[in-house]
Formats: C-alpha cells, structure tokens, sequence
C-alpha cells in the first residue's frame, strides 16, 4: 500500500474517530462511512451501507441515490453481492457483471443501470454480521488488491467503531433512528408510486425521475419526494405507522 494510501486512509480513520466523540450520532455516523469510503476506496461510483431491520435488508447510508437504487434491486430480487455477503459474512467482488452468472435475477438489471463490478464487504458487531459495505463500479476489475485492501481496512474499521456506537447508544435511541431511516425510503416509495402512475413507467424510471430532480434542485431525496407526495395530496407524507393505524382504524 502506497504512503499516499496509508495516509487517506488514516485521514478518514481521524475523522471517523472524531465523529463518534463529538456527534455519537447512528445516521450522521453512517452518512459519513459512505461519503468517506467514497472517496477513499477507488474507483467506487457510489458506496451505500445495508443493514437487517425486522429480518429485512434496507439501505440506511448512501454516497449517492444510485447505490440506494442498486441496493433496491437486490432486495426486490432477494438476491446479489450485498444480500450473500450479508448472509454468509464474507467479503463477495463481482469483477465482470456481463459474465458473472451467481444472480440471474438482480445481473441483468444492475448491468442496465450501469453497474459493472463491485465489492460488498460485511460489517460485524460482537462477531455477527448485522450488515454490508457495498461499492459499485461502471467498469470491469474496477479493484485492484490495493483497493480490496483499503477496502478491507474500512470496514474493519468501520465495524469497531459501529459497535462501540451500539453499545454506547441507548437502544431506544437506535431503534428510532433506524426507525427514521426506514420512513425515508417509505416517503420515496410513494413518491415513486405517484411517478409511476403520472408518466406511466416503471419503478425504475420513477427512481431515475427522481434522482434527476433531486440532483437539479440540490435538494435531498426524500425531501423531493415530500414535496410531490405534498402536491399530489394535498397533505405531508403519511409514515409507515399512520398507515397501520388508519388501517386499524378502518377495521373497527
């Protein structure tokens, strides 16, 4: 590993060490892994963190909404590198997706929406595997061994300082967080519903349409996707809960 490596690499460890002392806080904690492993780990496209909630896969973290999109595709598909790493708790690089046949579902779906290879690394607390480090890349053996090591290296990191928030972090506190996370992509599965229904497309292309707005306004994803909930309804977007509790209410 270069000294150039070594150095970027101790760079983001600082700051991943600062962030747990002056902000133990899961989501900003998190958002920093993937802006970092974005920038550190070459030449990822877009890095994302998927972890086990209620036994289902959801991306908590992205460095960019295409690996939320890519993430998307497996779970519809239960099946890929982030959901077998996750699984079986070893790293899993996909060097050619053209060729690689292990996912006959999720392959030719994430090939058009330009992923080519990628490397998904699971992430450990107390010798479990709650969740995986997933980077995708648009070209073919886009990791080389320095990358595979930086990579490996992040994650470790990543998990040690994971599991000291956990076991500093009131319970409560993470299941609500966590918590926040699951609305956010619920808010963005309405807006894509409304999206699909309006232009009459696919989910996909409902994701794409949203992406672009959101990159063209600077603006957060979920934050778009309230405000065309808000616009179509005429009310802010309904959370997971309201939907079980209007539901019951219907019921009685």
């Amino acid at each position: 590993m270069s000294t150039t490596s070594e150095d970027g690499l101790a760079a983001a460890y600082r700051q991943l060490l600062s962030l747990l002392i002056d902000a133990p806080d899961l989501p900003a904690f998190l958002d920093k892994v993937v802006t970092l492993a974005a920038h550190v780990i070459t030449p990822a496209a877009a890095c994302g963190v998927t972890v086990r909630r209620d036994g289902q896969p959801i991306t908590v973290a992205n460095s960019a909404p295409f690996a939320a999109e890519v993430d998307e595709l497996q779970y519809g598909a239960d099946e890929g590198p982030c959901l077998e790493s996750m699984r079986e708790g070893h790293p899993v690089e996909v060097f050619d997706l053209a060729t690689d046949q292990r996912w006959p579902q999720y392959g030719p779906h994430a090939l058009a929406h330009g992923v080519v290879s990628s490397l998904s690394l699971p992430l450990r607390v107390d010798g479990q595997t709650i969740g995986a480090l997933n980077m995708y890349a648009e070209r073919a053996n886009a990791f080389d061994d320095t990358a595979r090591r930086q990579a490996q290296a992040f994650a470790d990191q990543c998990s040690a300082a994971l599991s000291l928030t956990l076991r500093h972090a009131d319970q409560a506190q993470v299941q609500q967080q966590l918590g926040a996370a699951m609305a956010s992509r619920s808010i963005i599965d309405q807006a894509i519903g409304i999206l699909m229904a309006q232009q009459r497309c696919a989910a996909g292309e409902a994701f794409d349409l949203l992406r672009q707005a959101s990159q063209h306004r600077n603006r957060k994803l979920r934050d778009v996707a309230a405000d065309i909930i808000t616009n179509v309804t005429g009310g802010p977007p309904q959370q997971p809960n309201s939907f079980r509790a209007t539901a019951g209410n219907g019921r009685s």
